[in-house]
């Protein structure tokens, strides 16, 4: 039974890894190549298609703007989310649980529904086409989803470990910041990836909230379709290859918090 098991998740590890390698070896082709026939291993390998987007100002700066608005948003998430979700685990009030939901409900509506009252809003006190626009609009989702898990972890750490600090003389930002942050440091790991991701893959409100100043990778990509058609080394290299990268890196960051927070908390 063990090895079959084994061998179920080998196949399924198999079967998950297919569209990325499809993906890496579009992205080492040239276009003439891709569209001539099918081939399970390239022909030829050519790194012209990562050596143009690296060669290209409009890319770089793409890459940076999606990497701003993606970071500050998973920062800002966190600082709201931390105290909040603390005060949800710790302290029972008129309506907690009602805002609580009300907070799940943000999570729960489609972007598209925001999208005109950002436009409107942001064009109107001029942060519209900045990553700081883009960081804000996530964190209306990005905020209900760190609570609810940071929620979870909290209200599993005894309430006497908060009476312990008090009556050894830390006062609550010391116990906070000194003893409790670090208790929960798996839980913030994953409460940071979720936020990460989220606002990496989301591409509505990314788009409609840029212009030409702060463009991210999904606009950009539709520079890739030219009278041509579409090219499709580029596109794989800059969708397929290269957006995954900072995926992968904050996995391998977090990657101790994030196994341990599954285990224990709430995800």
């Amino acid at each position: 039974m063990d090895r079959a098991c084994r061998v179920l998740l080998v196949g399924y590890g198999i079967y998950l890894l297919i569209p990325l390698y499809w993906l890496v070896t579009i992205s080492l082709q040239a276009n003439t190549d891709i569209v001539s026939g099918f081939s399970v291993i390239p022909d030829a390998v050519s790194f012209a298609n990562f050596a143009e987007i690296g060669a290209s100002a409009v890319w770089r700066s793409a890459f940076a703007n999606s990497l701003t608005y993606v970071v500050l948003n998973s920062g800002i998430s966190l600082l709201v989310a931390i105290p909040a979700a603390y005060v949800f685990s710790r302290y029972r009030f008129l309506g907690d649980r009602q805002l609580f939901f009300w907070l799940l409900t943000n999570r729960m509506a489609p972007p598209a529904v925001f999208l005109l009252p950002f436009f409107q809003l942001y064009s109107a006190v001029g942060l519209f086409d900045t990553p700081f626009a883009v960081a804000l609009a996530h964190c209306l989702f990005t905020v209900p989803l760190a609570v609810w898990i940071l929620e979870g972890f909290f209200s599993a750490v005894p309430r006497e470990l908060d009476e312990m600090a008090h009556l050894d003389g830390f006062s609550f930002i010391e116990f906070f910041l000194k003893i409790f942050i670090p208790v929960n440091r798996g839980a913030i790991g994953v409460a940071f990836f979720f936020c990460f991701m989220f606002s990496w893959v989301e591409l509505l409100l990314a788009r409609t909230l840029s212009g030409s100043t702060a463009k991210p990778v999904v606009v950009v990509m539709t520079r890739t379709v030219s009278a041509s058609g579409l090219d499709w080394g580029v596109l794989a290299a800059a969708a397929g290859v290269l957006t995954v990268v900072p995926g992968v890196f904050v996995v391998w960051f977090v990657r101790k918090h994030l196994v341990k927070g599954f285990a224990l908390g709430r995800v």
